[in-house]
């Protein structure tokens, strides 16, 4: 008779190490969770108050001109920020890929903006944009008398500054990803596609993509994660000026609830972002799940 394998005994030093972190997900961000779903059905305002509206704070958010505006700019930004992220750190991917020289360097050169804080790039990027001391500046002193650079006062084209620092700051991290995707492919797919004479690009574009596409959803979640959530370039970069040409719902939430004593009103905004970001990671999660399934099977 075959002897009963016994399971591996629970790691109860393990457990303790955990612990910690355990509670501070359960109270630090369920329990805040919940405290805000909860508040954005009250009246509430300078202070919590137990007094039940319904859904008035969310009648009112979405009456709210400023929240519609913010909106429409996380649109703006979330489709032109992403996309360009994804295009240029796939294209850096490829270069490096290539097996190039000092590939150490060039790896680290374009992950680097990713490592600096999101207030340094925005204060990066406003001095440069300046007019009075940036890029104009520099180009008028150069004898450019007509060099315009001034995005950033314009209503109409501030947010395509915003858009240029983001891109800037997060392709090195899409680079990052899309690179370790690259490296795991078949090195007897590059030799099948070189003996039947198919073009490079083409390769990378027919056959290598599909074969990453984990890495690239990877990419495009944290991408848009990041985009919804975007508060600090926009703070320190344009202060949401001029005027509301760069309000993002983000500083929409944290002016309302600590400056406009409107705790109801920030906690509806901050659900419906809640509500957002789920509906991109459940359904990435079951199709995760499903592939890893039907890799098991």
């Amino acid at each position: 008779m075959h002897k009963l394998k016994r399971g591996r005994p629970p790691n109860w030093w393990l457990m303790v190490a955990l612990l910690p972190m355990a509670v501070t997900a359960l109270v630090g961000y369920l329990t805040t969770v919940v405290w805000s779903i909860g508040i954005s059905f009250t009246s509430s305002r300078m202070f919590p108050k137990a007094e039940f509206v319904g859904l008035l704070q969310y009648h009112k958010l979405f009456a709210n001109e400023r929240w519609l505006v913010s909106v429409n700019n996380l649109l703006v930004y979330g489709v032109l920020a992403i996309s360009l992220c994804m295009v240029l750190g796939f294209l850096m991917a490829v270069f490096i890929d290539q097996k190039i020289r000092a590939e150490s360097l060039f790896r680290s050169i374009f992950l680097y903006p990713y490592a600096m804080s999101f207030v340094v790039t925005g204060l990066v990027w406003q001095w440069m944009l300046n007019p009075t001391m940036g890029l104009q500046s520099a180009l008028r002193g150069l004898g450019f008398a007509n060099a315009t650079v001034d995005w950033i006062v314009s209503q109409d084209k501030v947010m395509y500054c915003i858009i240029i620092a983001a891109v800037w700051q997060a392709s090195g991290l899409v680079m990052a990803i899309l690179l370790a995707g690259l490296r795991g492919v078949d090195s007897e797919i590059w030799k099948a596609s070189r003996l039947d004479g198919i073009p490079t690009w083409r390769v990378y574009v027919s056959i290598v993509l599909p074969m990453i596409r984990g890495a690239v959803a990877t990419a495009f979640i944290l991408q848009s994660i990041a985009a919804i959530k975007v508060y600090d370039t926009v703070n320190s970069m344009t202060g949401g000026g001029p005027g509301l040409a760069s309000e993002v719902p983000a500083k929409f939430i944290l002016d309302h609830l600590f400056q406009r004593g409107a705790i109801g009103l920030a906690s509806a905004a901050s659900v419906v972002m809640l509500a957002t970001v789920l509906a991109l990671l459940v359904p990435y999660y079951f199709v995760r799940k499903h592939q890893a399934q039907g890799g098991r099977a």
